[in-house]
Protein backbone atom coordinates (compact mmCIF):
# COMPACT_ATOMS: atom_id res chain seq x y z
CA UNK A 1 0.00 0.00 0.00
CA UNK A 2 1.50 3.40 -0.99
CA UNK A 3 2.59 5.66 1.85
CA UNK A 4 0.38 8.66 2.62
CA UNK A 5 1.91 12.14 2.73
CA UNK A 6 2.05 12.16 6.54
CA UNK A 7 3.37 8.61 6.79
CA UNK A 8 6.10 9.50 4.27
CA UNK A 9 7.18 12.51 6.32
CA UNK A 10 7.12 10.55 9.59
CA UNK A 11 9.06 7.60 8.19
CA UNK A 12 11.85 9.40 6.37
CA UNK A 13 12.19 12.93 7.79
CA UNK A 14 11.46 12.98 11.53
CA UNK A 15 14.23 10.73 12.84
CA UNK A 16 16.75 13.47 13.55
CA UNK A 17 19.03 13.87 16.54
CA UNK A 18 19.44 17.63 16.03
CA UNK A 19 17.23 19.75 18.28
CA UNK A 20 18.14 23.37 17.76
CA UNK A 21 17.62 25.76 20.65
CA UNK A 22 15.98 28.27 18.30
CA UNK A 23 13.12 25.87 17.49
CA UNK A 24 10.14 26.32 19.78
CA UNK A 25 7.91 24.10 17.62
CA UNK A 26 8.97 21.88 14.72
CA UNK A 27 7.25 19.31 12.50
CA UNK A 28 3.63 18.52 13.38
CA UNK A 29 1.66 21.77 13.28
CA UNK A 30 0.60 24.15 10.52
CA UNK A 31 3.67 26.28 11.16
CA UNK A 32 6.99 25.93 12.92
CA UNK A 33 7.90 28.47 15.58
CA UNK A 34 11.40 29.95 15.92
CA UNK A 35 12.95 32.28 18.45
CA UNK A 36 16.21 34.22 18.24
CA UNK A 37 18.50 35.55 20.97
CA UNK A 38 18.59 39.29 21.52
CA UNK A 39 20.98 41.03 19.16
CA UNK A 40 20.52 38.60 16.25
CA UNK A 41 18.67 38.71 12.94
CA UNK A 42 17.14 35.85 10.93
CA UNK A 43 18.74 35.07 7.56
CA UNK A 44 16.43 33.18 5.19
CA UNK A 45 17.20 31.63 1.79
CA UNK A 46 15.36 29.34 -0.65
CA UNK A 47 16.61 27.19 -3.53
CA UNK A 48 14.80 24.84 -5.89
CA UNK A 49 16.32 21.99 -7.91
CA UNK A 50 14.39 20.57 -10.87
CA UNK A 51 15.16 17.29 -12.63
CA UNK A 52 16.80 17.81 -16.05
CA UNK A 53 17.46 21.46 -15.18
CA UNK A 54 19.66 21.30 -12.06
CA UNK A 55 20.43 17.58 -12.05
CA UNK A 56 20.37 14.70 -14.49
CA UNK A 57 17.53 12.20 -14.54
CA UNK A 58 18.51 9.14 -12.53
CA UNK A 59 20.93 11.07 -10.31
CA UNK A 60 21.98 9.37 -7.08
CA UNK A 61 19.30 10.44 -4.53
CA UNK A 62 21.74 10.42 -1.59
CA UNK A 63 23.99 12.89 -3.41
CA UNK A 64 20.94 14.97 -4.35
CA UNK A 65 19.88 15.18 -0.71
CA UNK A 66 23.34 16.42 0.24
CA UNK A 67 23.55 18.96 -2.57
CA UNK A 68 20.06 20.36 -2.04
CA UNK A 69 20.84 21.31 1.54
CA UNK A 70 24.44 22.31 0.78
CA UNK A 71 23.50 24.97 -1.76
CA UNK A 72 21.21 26.61 0.79
CA UNK A 73 23.81 26.45 3.55
CA UNK A 74 26.24 28.09 1.12
CA UNK A 75 23.88 31.08 0.88
CA UNK A 76 23.87 31.35 4.67
CA UNK A 77 27.68 31.12 4.69
CA UNK A 78 27.92 34.01 2.23
CA UNK A 79 26.01 36.22 4.68
CA UNK A 80 28.05 35.15 7.71
CA UNK A 81 25.06 33.35 9.24
CA UNK A 82 25.08 30.36 11.58
CA UNK A 83 22.67 27.69 10.23
CA UNK A 84 19.67 26.91 12.43
CA UNK A 85 16.89 25.09 10.61
CA UNK A 86 15.35 24.21 7.25
CA UNK A 87 12.06 23.33 5.61
CA UNK A 88 11.82 20.84 2.74
CA UNK A 89 9.24 20.65 -0.06
CA UNK A 90 9.26 17.58 -2.31
CA UNK A 91 7.32 17.19 -5.55
CA UNK A 92 7.57 13.50 -6.47
CA UNK A 93 6.35 11.63 -9.58
CA UNK A 94 5.74 8.59 -7.35
CA UNK A 95 6.56 7.29 -3.88
CA UNK A 96 9.75 5.27 -4.24
CA UNK A 97 10.74 4.18 -0.74
CA UNK A 98 14.31 3.26 -1.70
CA UNK A 99 14.77 6.67 -3.34
CA UNK A 100 13.36 8.45 -0.29
CA UNK A 101 15.55 6.46 2.09
CA UNK A 102 18.71 7.41 0.18
CA UNK A 103 17.64 11.04 -0.33
CA UNK A 104 16.79 11.57 3.34
CA UNK A 105 20.12 9.96 4.33
CA UNK A 106 22.11 12.45 2.25
CA UNK A 107 20.01 15.41 3.42
CA UNK A 108 19.94 14.57 7.11
CA UNK A 109 23.61 13.53 7.27
CA UNK A 110 24.65 17.01 6.18
CA UNK A 111 22.03 18.55 8.46
CA UNK A 112 23.53 16.71 11.43
CA UNK A 113 27.01 17.99 10.61
CA UNK A 114 25.87 21.61 10.74
CA UNK A 115 23.24 21.24 13.50
CA UNK A 116 20.40 22.09 11.12
CA UNK A 117 16.98 20.99 12.34
CA UNK A 118 14.34 20.06 9.75
CA UNK A 119 11.26 21.84 11.07
CA UNK A 120 8.63 21.41 8.34
CA UNK A 121 7.83 21.31 4.65
CA UNK A 122 5.44 19.77 2.15
CA UNK A 123 5.06 16.86 -0.25
CA UNK A 124 3.03 16.75 -3.45
CA UNK A 125 2.74 14.80 -6.69
CA UNK A 126 4.31 15.98 -9.93
CA UNK A 127 7.61 16.23 -11.86
CA UNK A 128 10.61 15.73 -9.54
CA UNK A 129 11.25 19.11 -7.91
CA UNK A 130 13.14 19.69 -4.64
CA UNK A 131 12.95 22.90 -2.60
CA UNK A 132 14.64 23.90 0.64
CA UNK A 133 14.25 27.02 2.72
CA UNK A 134 17.16 27.40 5.15
CA UNK A 135 17.34 29.77 8.09
CA UNK A 136 20.25 31.03 10.12
CA UNK A 137 21.12 33.73 12.61
CA UNK A 138 23.59 36.55 12.22
CA UNK A 139 24.54 39.31 14.69
CA UNK A 140 22.32 42.32 14.08
CA UNK A 141 23.86 44.68 11.52
CA UNK A 142 26.79 42.33 10.81
CA UNK A 143 25.49 40.35 7.82
CA UNK A 144 27.83 40.24 4.81
CA UNK A 145 26.21 41.95 1.83
CA UNK A 146 26.82 42.30 -1.91
CA UNK A 147 26.53 46.08 -1.88
CA UNK A 148 29.49 47.11 0.29
CA UNK A 149 32.63 46.51 -1.80
CA UNK A 150 34.99 49.50 -1.96
CA UNK A 151 37.60 50.62 -4.53
CA UNK A 152 40.99 49.35 -3.40
CA UNK A 153 39.58 46.20 -1.79
CA UNK A 154 41.27 42.94 -2.69
CA UNK A 155 39.06 40.21 -4.17
CA UNK A 156 39.44 36.82 -2.50
CA UNK A 157 38.15 33.32 -3.15
CA UNK A 158 38.00 30.24 -0.93
CA UNK A 159 39.13 26.87 -2.26
CA UNK A 160 39.58 26.03 -5.94
CA UNK A 161 37.73 27.35 -8.97
CA UNK A 162 36.17 25.33 -11.77
CA UNK A 163 36.29 21.81 -10.33
CA UNK A 164 32.51 21.46 -10.27
CA UNK A 165 32.38 22.81 -13.82
CA UNK A 166 34.89 20.14 -14.79
CA UNK A 167 32.61 17.57 -13.15
CA UNK A 168 29.79 18.71 -15.45
CA UNK A 169 32.10 18.46 -18.47
CA UNK A 170 32.93 14.88 -17.42
CA UNK A 171 29.21 14.07 -17.17
CA UNK A 172 28.83 15.49 -20.69
CA UNK A 173 31.59 13.26 -22.07
CA UNK A 174 34.99 14.86 -21.38
CA UNK A 175 37.58 12.15 -20.72
CA UNK A 176 39.45 13.08 -17.53
CA UNK A 177 42.34 10.92 -16.30
CA UNK A 178 41.33 11.38 -12.64
CA UNK A 179 37.63 12.32 -12.49
CA UNK A 180 36.87 11.47 -8.84
CA UNK A 181 37.76 14.79 -7.21
CA UNK A 182 35.89 16.84 -9.82
CA UNK A 183 32.82 14.61 -9.61
CA UNK A 184 32.80 14.91 -5.83
CA UNK A 185 32.90 18.71 -6.10
CA UNK A 186 30.03 18.58 -8.62
CA UNK A 187 27.87 16.17 -6.61
CA UNK A 188 28.76 17.05 -3.01
CA UNK A 189 29.72 20.71 -2.61
CA UNK A 190 30.89 21.71 0.83
CA UNK A 191 29.29 24.89 2.23
CA UNK A 192 31.92 27.28 3.57
CA UNK A 193 30.16 27.92 6.88
CA UNK A 194 33.26 28.31 9.07
CA UNK A 195 34.86 30.77 6.66
CA UNK A 196 31.66 32.79 6.37
CA UNK A 197 31.53 33.16 10.14
CA UNK A 198 35.21 34.13 10.24
CA UNK A 199 34.64 36.89 7.66
CA UNK A 200 32.31 38.92 9.88
CA UNK A 201 34.03 42.25 10.69
CA UNK A 202 36.75 41.44 8.10
CA UNK A 203 35.11 41.25 4.66
CA UNK A 204 33.37 44.22 3.09
CA UNK A 205 31.19 42.31 0.60
CA UNK A 206 30.57 38.63 -0.06
CA UNK A 207 28.71 36.21 -2.33
CA UNK A 208 28.80 32.46 -2.94
CA UNK A 209 29.87 31.21 -6.37
CA UNK A 210 26.82 29.29 -7.55
CA UNK A 211 26.33 30.52 -11.14
CA UNK A 212 29.97 31.20 -12.09
CA UNK A 213 32.63 33.57 -10.76
CA UNK A 214 32.16 36.29 -13.36
CA UNK A 215 28.40 36.34 -12.96
CA UNK A 216 28.39 36.21 -9.17
CA UNK A 217 31.20 38.73 -8.73
CA UNK A 218 29.25 40.82 -11.23
CA UNK A 219 26.40 41.04 -8.69
CA UNK A 220 28.81 42.54 -6.15
CA UNK A 221 30.13 45.02 -8.73
CA UNK A 222 26.63 46.08 -9.80
CA UNK A 223 25.23 46.49 -6.32
CA UNK A 224 28.38 48.20 -4.98
CA UNK A 225 28.71 50.48 -8.05
CA UNK A 226 32.34 49.48 -8.63
CA UNK A 227 34.44 47.45 -11.08
CA UNK A 228 37.18 44.86 -10.69
CA UNK A 229 40.21 43.30 -12.31
CA UNK A 230 40.96 39.59 -11.87
CA UNK A 231 44.49 38.19 -12.19
CA UNK A 232 44.59 34.99 -14.25
CA UNK A 233 47.90 33.84 -12.77
CA UNK A 234 46.45 34.09 -9.24
CA UNK A 235 43.32 32.01 -9.84
CA UNK A 236 43.36 28.83 -7.69
CA UNK A 237 42.99 26.17 -10.39
CA UNK A 238 43.50 22.47 -9.72
CA UNK A 239 45.79 20.34 -11.89
CA UNK A 240 42.70 18.66 -13.35
CA UNK A 241 41.17 22.00 -14.41
CA UNK A 242 44.49 23.15 -15.87
CA UNK A 243 44.64 19.84 -17.76
CA UNK A 244 41.17 20.47 -19.16
CA UNK A 245 42.21 23.95 -20.32
CA UNK A 246 45.34 22.58 -21.97
CA UNK A 247 43.31 19.85 -23.71
CA UNK A 248 40.48 22.06 -24.94
CA UNK A 249 41.72 25.65 -24.98
CA UNK A 250 38.59 26.55 -22.99
CA UNK A 251 40.26 28.89 -20.50
CA UNK A 252 36.97 30.64 -19.69
CA UNK A 253 35.36 27.51 -18.16
CA UNK A 254 36.55 28.06 -14.56
CA UNK A 255 35.46 31.70 -14.75
CA UNK A 256 31.92 30.99 -15.91
CA UNK A 257 31.03 27.48 -14.69
CA UNK A 258 28.69 27.20 -11.73
CA UNK A 259 28.27 24.88 -8.75
CA UNK A 260 31.60 25.63 -7.01
CA UNK A 261 29.85 27.06 -3.92
CA UNK A 262 33.01 28.77 -2.77
CA UNK A 263 32.90 32.26 -1.25
CA UNK A 264 34.02 35.29 -3.26
CA UNK A 265 34.52 38.36 -1.12
CA UNK A 266 36.30 41.70 -0.87
CA UNK A 267 38.59 42.88 1.92
CA UNK A 268 40.40 46.14 2.54
CA UNK A 269 44.19 45.64 2.38
CA UNK A 270 44.67 46.48 6.06
CA UNK A 271 42.52 43.48 7.10
CA UNK A 272 43.88 40.92 4.62
CA UNK A 273 46.30 39.45 7.17
CA UNK A 274 43.33 38.37 9.34
CA UNK A 275 41.91 36.01 6.72
CA UNK A 276 41.81 32.21 7.12
CA UNK A 277 44.41 30.17 5.25
CA UNK A 278 41.94 28.82 2.68
CA UNK A 279 41.44 32.28 1.12
CA UNK A 280 43.34 33.28 -2.04
CA UNK A 281 43.66 36.81 -3.45
CA UNK A 282 42.49 36.81 -7.08
CA UNK A 283 41.91 40.46 -7.95
CA UNK A 284 41.22 44.02 -6.90
CA UNK A 285 38.15 46.27 -6.78
CA UNK A 286 38.42 49.39 -8.97
CA UNK A 287 36.43 52.59 -9.34
CA UNK A 288 35.86 52.10 -13.08
CA UNK A 289 32.77 49.97 -13.72
CA UNK A 290 32.95 46.57 -15.39
CA UNK A 291 34.98 43.41 -14.92
CA UNK A 292 38.41 42.86 -16.46
CA UNK A 293 40.95 40.04 -16.61
CA UNK A 294 44.71 40.48 -16.59
CA UNK A 295 46.05 37.46 -18.48
CA UNK A 296 49.74 37.22 -19.46
CA UNK A 297 50.16 40.96 -19.01
CA UNK A 298 47.18 41.86 -21.20
CA UNK A 299 43.96 43.21 -19.73
CA UNK A 300 40.70 42.36 -21.45
CA UNK A 301 37.04 42.93 -20.53
CA UNK A 302 34.97 40.07 -19.17
CA UNK A 303 31.21 39.67 -19.32
CA UNK A 304 29.62 39.69 -15.86
CA UNK A 305 26.96 37.16 -16.75
CA UNK A 306 26.44 33.79 -15.16
CA UNK A 307 23.85 31.08 -15.63
CA UNK A 308 20.31 32.44 -16.06
CA UNK A 309 17.23 30.24 -16.23
CA UNK A 310 15.19 32.51 -18.50
CA UNK A 311 17.91 33.81 -20.81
Amino acid sequence: MPLSEFALIKRFFTRQAVKNSSTRLGIGDDCALLSLPDGFELAVTTDTMVENVHFFAGADPELLGHKLLAVNLSDLASMGATPLSATLALTLPNVDENWLKAFSKGFLSLAERYSVELIGGDTTSGPLTLTVQAMGQVPRGKALLRSTAKPGDFVYLTGHLGDAGLGLKIKQGYDCADPDAAMKRFNQPEPQIATGLALIDIANACIDVSDGLTGDLGHILEQSHVGACLFWNELPLSDAVLGYINDTGDWSMPLTAGDDYELCFTVSPDKAAQLPDNCKKIGVIESASGLRLNKSGNTRPLKTRGYEHFS
